[in-house]
């Protein structure tokens, strides 16, 4: 074991730094490129070999097309956030589930699920459904981890149900096709939203004071029949998933173009719903910059440090780990996914992917499941089950960033014990449905299989 340390004390060193760094409030892209460097020269790493950090960053990540992505996702997400499309999608959908004990929130989640297919994004989504719903279910009397929980985790499904910016990122990390990776997370992100609703009605049946009926007087009064309303609100997103998920799902276009394809379609229904003006277009190509500098910085910072730690022997450091445990491959699973879990507390969804999946992607890619899992489809398996796992991650503190959202839009009506609480259930729900997609893998690899 002595020796096992010696050999790689500097890989551990790297990892240990990288978590007390965290802890400083330290800008994570300039510490993990930062780190990446010190140790480079700690390591007696030579000068020369910095130039393969500069080539994979600019080759791999600077040109690589799928990277376009990312912004016209984000630019589609913060549009539809300022439509209203979102609001009045809201309305009628309280007004179709009023008379039913938790019907707000089961409006909620369903409302986070046909945003998450047509943003995207997270902060936009729990931000969204926070301002419109939140003060709405306590003015009806709903117990503050009730809706504090359901809008924090319906507002994650973004990350998993296409299109995702995480799986774009996946996709290029793990070499794998991201049209896939979009088909085999639709099941998977629908299913979470079928738990989420499951249990808020068991709930709500089994505690109605926590999740009262609708007061008719807490939104506006819509005179519309409720079937032409749902049409009418419903209309504008469903032509838009269509518009983005169908052209990549039917092989007419990529991700990128598909991208594009939503971007402008998000301007053409903010025109529809006038709501378009350069103020409202100036801010979200705004936020839009901010949000991909962010992620890009992230991205090179991690390329750096997983360049470094790679050749400091920290590849081999992980795989002797795993696979010296002795456990069969559903074991060897279970504690990657357990791993992937705890760094989620600590760590955001970017650096665990760009640091961490490239190390243990080709440990799981040599096991063998069974099921006639090989290759292409066993990574789109796996890149799945991460993405299920990762989404815990903006809900579990002390750096969920769903939780910080939260906290933000109550303005300190709600203390952050109240909001750590509300979220235990619906983490272990994900977790529930992270069991599940790994006892049936069918439930990821069928639609691509199918299509």
């Amino acid at each position: 074991m002595a020796e096992f340390l010696s050999e790689y004390a500097l890989a551990l060193t790297m990892i240990v730094t990288l978590l007390v760094g965290i802890f400083t409030g330290y800008p994570v892209a300039f510490l993990l490129g930062g780190l990446g460097i010190v140790f480079a020269f700690i390591g007696g790493i030579p000068v020369p070999f910095l130039g393969t950090v500069g080539s994979r960053v600019f080759g791999g990540v600077i040109e690589n097309w799928l990277m376009i992505a990312i912004p016209l996702f984000v630019f589609m997400g913060l549009m539809l956030e300022r439509s209203g499309v979102a609001k009045r999608l809201l309305l009628t959908l309280q007004r179709l589930f009023g008379r039913t004990h938790g019907g707000l929130a089961v409006s909620v989640a369903l409302l986070g699920v046909v945003m998450a297919a047509s943003t995207g994004i997270i902060g936009a989504s729990v931000v969204m459904l926070g301002l419109l719903a939140l003060p709405v279910m306590l003015k009806q009397g709903y117990r503050a981890e009730m809706a504090c929980g359901v809008i924090a985790a319906s507002g994650t499904l973004g990350i998993l149900i296409p299109p995702s910016i995480m799986l774009v990122l996946m996709g290029s990390i793990l070499q794998v096709s991201v049209g896939a990776l979009f088909k085999a997370a639709l099941l998977p992100g629908l299913l979470l939203g079928v738990l989420y609703i499951g249990y808020l009605l068991i709930t709500a049946r089994l505690k109605p004071e926590w999740a009262p009926l609708a007061d008719p007087d807490a939104f506006d009064v819509d005179t519309t029949p409720l079937p032409v309303a749902l049409i009418r609100d419903l209309l504008g997103p469903v032509i838009l998933i269509v518009a983005v998920l169908g052209s990549i799902m039917a092989g007419i276009a990529t991700p990128t173009e598909a991208a594009a394809i939503g971007a402008a379609g998000s301007l053409l229904l903010a025109l529809a719903m006038r709501s378009l003006d350069f103020a409202t277009l100036r801010e979200a190509v705004r936020d839009t910059s901010r949000t991909s500098a962010m992620i890009l910085f992230v991205v090179i910072g991690a390329t750096c440090f997983s360049v470094v730690f790679k050749r400091l022997g920290g590849d081999y450091m992980i795989e002797e780990l795993i696979t010296g445990t002795g456990f069969g491959p559903y074991g060897l699973l279970l504690l990657i996914m357990g791993l992937i879990f705890v760094l989620g507390f600590f760590l955001e969804w970017i650096e665990i992917s760009f640091v961490v999946l490239p190390l243990v992607a080709p440990v799981v890619e040599a096991l063998d499941f069974g099921y006639g899992l090989s290759g292409q489809a066993l990574l789109v398996w796996f890149a799945i089950l991460v993405a299920i796992n990762l989404q815990t991650s903006f809900l579990t503190p002390p750096f969920g960033y769903a939780l910080f959202y939260l906290k933000g839009i109550t303005e300190g009506r709600i203390g952050i014990g109240t909001i750590y609480r509300s979220i235990i259930p619906f983490v272990l729900l994900q977790l529930t449905g992270l069991i599940l997609c790994m006892a049936f893998p069918a439930l990821v690899l069928w639609l691509p299989g199918l299509l």
